[in-house]
Order: C-alpha cells, then structure tokens, then sequence
C-alpha cells in the first residue's frame, strides 16, 4: 500500500514521528492588512478648499495643528507661482480649473492695501478658427502683460464646458475671493470690439485694479484741456471708455437666469 506523505492522518504522524517522513509545511501566513494612511500622506492630496473644511470640523489640537501648517504651505505655494507666472496668459485644463482659477483668486496680493481682496484672475474661453476669438486672444495676451497683478488663463470652451456653442465663444469669467464676479459670452459677436473696451469691462467688473500714481504738480494753471484730461486716474479714463463705446457693464450671470438661462453654464 503507497503512503500519500500530503494526507493528513495518524499513520502520517506516526511516521514523521520518526521521521520516516518530512515534517509537515506549515500553512502560508494571511498577509497583515495594510496600516492605515497616516494623516501627512492625507493632507498632502488635499486642495486648498478641503484643508480648510477639515480644519472646520477637526476637534484634535494636533491634528488641527497639522492641517492648519498644511493650509499656510499652500497658500505659500499658491502666492510664489502667483509671483512665478502672472504678466502673460496661462493654459489650462478641466481639471486645473479649481486650483488655477477658483483658488488662485483666494490669494490675496502682498501689497498691504490689497489685504483681503484676493486676486483677479480672468479665464479666457476661446475656440481656435472663430475670427472674433482670435482676435480677442490677442487682446487678452496685450493686457495680460499690461496687468500683470491679475491672472488671466485660457481654456478652449467645450473643454472647459462640455457642448458649450461657438455662438457663446469667446467668453470670459471673471473671479476674485474665490466667487464669480461677472461672466461675459460672446464677446464681439455683435461686432468688432478694440482692446480699450475690454480692458474697461474688466475694470468695472473688478478683475483689474489700476495702479494709482502720483499727480504731478502742475506748473502752469493755463496748461490745456487735453493735458488735464491725461492726469484722470486709471479707473476714470476706464469708465469713460466704457460709456463712449456704449459698452453695457454684464451683469452677474447669477442674476440673470430667468432672462437668459442658457447664459448659466456648469464649470
């Protein structure tokens, strides 16, 4: 009779007893279960706006202590590519839109009067081929380096809003603390607009906050009207702009979505 040295029995025993036979293989260890993600590698993947809800509801010291050194770290890595990229206008993606948009108009600009105001950021949507587009694009590049205290970033509409029509390129939306202050579609779509009149749209609308200088001591009170009129402040020759070229200033399209519903899109 064959002995099945794998089979579990008494004579199978016996035998390893004297080793007749191998001693028995002991069973595979389970594996331990993996242990659980520790609260840094946690908060690192966090964004901005998460940080600051978890910070809300936390109840441990430490634990709050952690998230809120997170949340100065980010508002420091938001502030220094602020610095790194403003003066020109930035791609993005669907996915970049929090961050690049939503957050970066949380950050507030280091001048000491700019404390709380947050930042500008204006998000150009375009279509490549639309001649009206094209056209603003350029506009958008001019100011972007004119400006450089506010962002401005640039997304192909239907990326950025998915079936979003050409009719509605190009458009622009414009936020600062994190809301949305104004959205303007189809820009030049009832005619050609100059670059004067869209710097003036987002100057009423508060993406771009002129820089104030100094006025010069006039030396002679007889100097001409035209002279005088070029010491207006920033702001002033925007709004006078702005009613020369019959140019109405949009009103918020959370305001609007009984008259023009579709005006409303979903970022």
């Amino acid at each position: 009779m064959a002995v099945n040295p794998d089979e579990d029995t008494e004579f199978n025993d016996a035998l390893r007893k004297h080793g007749i036979l191998p001693p028995k293989e002991a069973p595979p260890r389970s594996p331990s279960p993996p242990p659980p993600p520790k609260l840094q590698d946690t908060l690192e993947g966090l964004t901005l706006s998460d940080l600051e809800a978890l910070g809300e509801d936390v109840k441990d010291d430490e634990a709050e202590r952690m998230i809120e050194h997170f949340r100065r770290q980010r508002l420091a890595e938001l502030r220094k590519l602020r610095h790194a990229r403003f003066g020109r206008v930035y791609p993005i993606g669907r996915e970049d839109y929090t961050r690049e948009v939503t957050e970066a108009s949380q950050v507030d600009l280091d001048e000491e009067e700019m404390k709380g105001k947050g930042t500008g950021v204006v998000c150009f949507l375009y279509k490549d081929g639309i001649p009206r587009s094209d056209r603003a694009f350029e506009h958008v590049r001019i100011l972007a380096e004119r400006h450089p205290s506010t962002k401005f970033v640039s997304i192909v509409g239907d990326k950025c809003i998915p079936n979003l029509p050409d009719s509605r390129v190009p458009m622009f939306i414009i936020y600062r603390n994190g809301e949305v202050l104004n959205q303007i579609p189809s820009w030049g779509g009832d005619r050609e607009r100059r670059i004067e009149e869209l710097e003036a749209i987002l100057v009423l609308a508060g993406a771009i906050i002129p820089e104030r200088r100094p006025r010069e001591k006039r030396r002679d009170s007889d100097e001409d009207e035209s002279e005088e009129e070029s010491d207006e402040e920033p702001s002033s020759r925007m709004r006078s702009a702005s009613t020369r070229t019959n140019v109405r200033a949009p009103r918020n399209v959370r305001g609007r979505k009984e008259e023009d519903s579709d005006s409303d899109f979903d970022i």
